[in-house]
């Protein structure tokens, strides 16, 4: 079973995710788990604040 969840606090979002696309312009620049992402200090610069 797929859900698609649009969620205003990515890190929390993403702690529940098995995986995560990172969409800039309506296109996916970047897909990988959810941990893989929170770890990725591009990531979190850019879209979580920090």
């Amino acid at each position: 079973m797929t859900i698609f969840l649009v969620e205003q606090n990515a890190n929390q979002a993403l702690k529940l995710a098995d995986r995560g696309y990172v969409l800039e312009n309506g296109h996916v620049v970047l897909s990988d788990t959810g941990d893989a992402l929170l770890a990725n200090e591009a990531v979190r610069s850019a879209y979580l604040g920090g």
